[in-house]
């Protein structure tokens, strides 16, 4: 394995100017106490104290239903930051003074006093930093968000004339699209769209940003990116893991709402989108818009022809999703989801975009594959079955983050055979298996630092649950049959069947297929 080394200084030292810029901030998390907090958000806080990319002074206030201490709470911080960070405590040597900018308050998410509090503490808080800039992060269940935005409202502290507030929410938001409707209309009765940051973690991964400059500052692969050169687009989010303890969660959600409208149709976007006239939130959003209305609606008949749902069943023991606990023993929820979607614009008209995602398959990744048309005449002999492979180029997103390039090659020797190559870039060759920032680490500089650019704006929402919703509503009124498959495949066989339809099989560059 190749010896992990840093990124580049220049990049560093440029993260580290824009970190010394920024104001002096308090980090305000809801549901301080859950799972998100200390898997993700701590560990990501922390490593950036390390490298130095975290404002000065910051202070970090948690807020949930457990009665917890502030030691409590950072003992528990320092057990996640020790699983979770890319930068350790033993590592870093700094944990008492990180921990010590930690402090924590017990809440109801509903109760008018428990923000009379919040708001003393802040003002305490600004005092000390000098500063009354606050960003608050929504890390609770779903069902909580609308309170805490209107109970942020009631209790005068989603504006301050002295200092910016922005709010981070997580996915999902809205469970259809009457319900993001709704929630967006109750957060912008508290905060501007400029102040909120819905925050989809994909889009903080270095190989799904890498997409942007892969596409936009290479001559060599732009003029190839459209219907003339492209013969389809692949985009693959895989779980090689079941519904664990989100059983009651997911039965409500299924796979349609808890990837494909967001983590997936994000991939879609940013694959097909238009180059932005500038590389701000405002051109590089209205660019992802342009393509979410492009996307052609799936209309009812079409369902069952432009689409495959599915849900694991082992036949031998082995996990099944109806015996999940919190699942219903005779759920119709999908955990596996293949759809065949078309974006009609000049640049992609008649190219169809294959999109899958589910539990319980093969491997772990994440892969965007572009498949090219075939040369128009093959001249060299057919010494073998069939033709090579058309060209593929492979954008690995996870968890080996890297591009492949596949082409064909004559094979050294007498005659004409050719065989399939590829050229590969490896993330973690290349700067070091550790200096991958997590998403997390990203996004969370961004929103601290007031950069929108990589968070879905309000009608990227909505558009996204316009494309789900008549699909979701077909699979409730069965217009696609459930289809089961067993633990360890790439989904039911129906997809293959959908796929030879249109004369292909699914397209891998990052996995054995």
């Amino acid at each position: 394995m190749p010896e992990s080394r840093p990124l580049p200084s220049a990049v560093l030292q440029q993260e580290k100017r824009r970190a010394a810029a920024a104001k002096p901030v308090t980090i305000v998390i809801f549901g301080a106490s859950g799972d998100l907090t200390q898997r993700k958000l701590v560990p990501a806080l922390h490593t950036l104290a390390c490298e130095n990319l975290l404002p000065q002074p910051f202070a970090v206030l948690g807020l949930a239903r457990s009665p917890l201490s502030d030691e409590e709470f950072r003992r528990q911080l320092k057990a996640g930051v020790e699983a979770n960070a890319r930068i350790t405590p033993a590592q870093c040597g700094r944990w008492d003074e990180f921990a010590g900018r930690f402090s924590y308050l017990p809440i109801g998410y509903d109760d008018p006093a428990s923000y009379e509090i919040l708001s003393e503490r802040l003002a305490q808080l600004a005092q000390e930093l000098r500063s009354h800039n606050v960003l608050f992060y929504l890390a609770t269940p779903p069902q909580v968000y609308a309170d805490i935005v209107e109970r942020l409202g009631a209790a005068g502290l989603a504006q301050h004339d002295e200092g910016w507030r922005r709010i981070v929410i997580e996915k999902p938001f809205g469970h259809d699209l009457a319900s993001a409707q709704e929630l967006n209309r109750q957060v912008h009765q508290v905060f501007n769209e400029d102040q909120i940051y819905r925050i989809d973690h994909y889009l903080g991964k270095e190989t799904v940003q890498n997409l942007l400059v892969f596409r936009f500052a290479n001559a060599i692969f732009e003029p190839l990116w459209n219907r003339n050169y492209v013969d389809a687009v692949f985009i693959t989010v895989a779980e090689s893991v079941g519904v664990g303890r989100r059983g009651g969660y997911y039965d409500q959600a299924g796979v349609l709402r808890d990837m494909i409208q967001n983590h997936v149709l994000q991939l879609l976007t940013l694959t097909a989108m238009e180059p932005p006239v500038a590389f701000n939130a405002t051109a590089l959003r209205n660019e992802k818009v342009k393509v979410l209305e492009a996307v052609r609606e799936v209309q009812p008949y079409e369902v069952a022809q432009m689409s495959v749902r599915g849900q694991y069943r082992s036949r031998n023991g082995g996990p099944t999703y109806r015996q999940e606990e919190g699942v219903r023993p005779n759920s119709q929820t999908a955990t596996f989801a293949a759809l065949k979607l078309y974006v009609d614009n000049w640049r992609w008209q008649g190219v169809p975009f294959y999109l899958r995602s589910g539990k319980m398959l093969r491997t772990k990744i994440s892969e965007i594959v572009v498949r090219f048309k075939r040369v128009p005449y093959l001249m060299f002999p057919k010494d073998y079955e069939g033709i090579r492979p058309p060209n593929t180029l492979s954008l690995c997103i996870q968890p080996d983050e890297g591009i492949r390039l596949s082409f064909n090659l004559k094979v050294p020797g007498a005659g004409m055979r050719t065989q399939t190559v590829n050229m590969v870039f490896d993330y973690g060759t290349h700067v070091g298996e550790n200096a991958l920032p997590d998403a997390y680490e990203r996004l969370l500089v961004d929103a601290l630092q007031g950069d929108a650019s990589l968070f879905a704006r309000s009608d990227e929402i909505e558009l996204s649950w316009r494309i789900v919703d008549p699909i979701q509503e077909g699979w409730n009124e069965g217009a696609a049959p459930l289809a089961f498959y067993e633990p360890g495949t790439w989904g039911p066989r129906e997809v293959d069947e959908m796929l030879a339809r249109d004369g292909l099989v699914w397209a891998t560059g990052c996995t054995d297929g």
